[in-house]
């Protein structure tokens, strides 16, 4: 499919996504927000794509929200009534929350707003040396959105998850690594490689249905009361998968000391109990 706002490149099942707007340091538009639904609606059914990069083209990430259109930017009353409006960095962020397979950030530079809070959902983030990072909403007048009052706290704690918003500052790769926003920060021609080294990692060893659900517990589980919910999930999961082809392939390719051919197909082939939760509607 072609986009206007996206560059990808498919090989080796991995889907690199380039947000691609350089002149405007990839802002994001309602376009980019259609586009990106649009594109992990592809990687769910696409079982070519086992895990997917996504990075920024030029010297940004993602500088937020396109701001071109001045003081009225972020005014929506015309279009929609507030109990109708839907925040489109949160669609994107639930699509992404939704996605079976893994998703890698790579943040080569600038990511701010909506640039850093679409990547909260995502699985790992790798940052360049360059990156900078800020929950800037207070500074704009607006708060923050993308589903991140949800997402933030879970990845980085409360604490630090307010310092950040409260104060809107711009932050550098160093202290997102020291809070466990990034899981490495790496010089700028190191961290493509990186993640697609990380990626290859994946594709190349696992079972791709065992990592879409363990994708899934792993995400649903941080909103559960007690861990009999997780024992549940686990005990319908491990049942399935032990009696599947792929289980019968990873213990016999183990034996063997071969690499394992998994058979199964995320598109097809997702055990019956899944999926186990109800969508909350808007």
């Amino acid at each position: 499919m072609a986009y206007k706002t996206l560059e990808t490149d498919l090989s080796d099942q991995i889907l690199t996504v380039t947000l691609n707007r350089p002149d405007r340091l990839n802002a994001f538009t309602p376009t980019m927000r259609r586009e990106l639904v649009e594109l992990f609606d592809d990687v769910d059914s696409n079982d070519e794509v086992r895990v997917v990069v996504v990075t920024g083209a030029g010297r940004g990430f993602c500088a937020g929200a396109d701001l071109a259109g001045g003081g009225e930017t972020f005014d929506d009353s015309e279009s929609a009534k507030i109990e109708e409006h839907r925040d489109g960095g949160g669609l994107v962020s639930l699509r992404i929350f939704q996605c079976l397979k893994p998703v890698i950030a790579a943040i080569n530079g600038p990511a701010v707003g909506v640039g850093i809070t679409m990547t909260l959902p995502m699985d790992i983030r790798l940052a360049s040396e360059n990156a900078k990072m800020g929950f800037v909403f207070a500074r704009r007048g607006i708060v923050p959105e993308a589903c991140s009052g949800w997402f933030l706290p879970r990845v980085v704690g409360i604490s630090q998850a307010m310092e950040w918003v409260a104060t809107g500052r711009v932050f550098p790769a160093r202290e997102a690594l020291e809070a466990g926003l990034v899981s490495r920060v790496l010089p700028p021609d190191e961290l493509l490689p990186a993640a697609r080294e990380l990626a290859g990692e994946i594709a190349e060893n696992t079972s791709a249905v065992s990592v879409a659900l363990s994708r899934q517990m792993m995400w649903r589980m941080l909103g559960a009361q007690h861990p009999m919910e997780a024992h549940r999930i686990d005990s319908q999961a491990i049942y399935s998968m032990g009696a599947s082809a792929d289980a019968r392939e990873g213990v016999t390719s183990f034996l063997e000391k071969r690499p394992a051919a998994f058979p199964l197909n995320v598109s097809r082939d997702m055990p019956g109990f899944f999926p186990w939760w109800d969508e909350p509607e808007f």
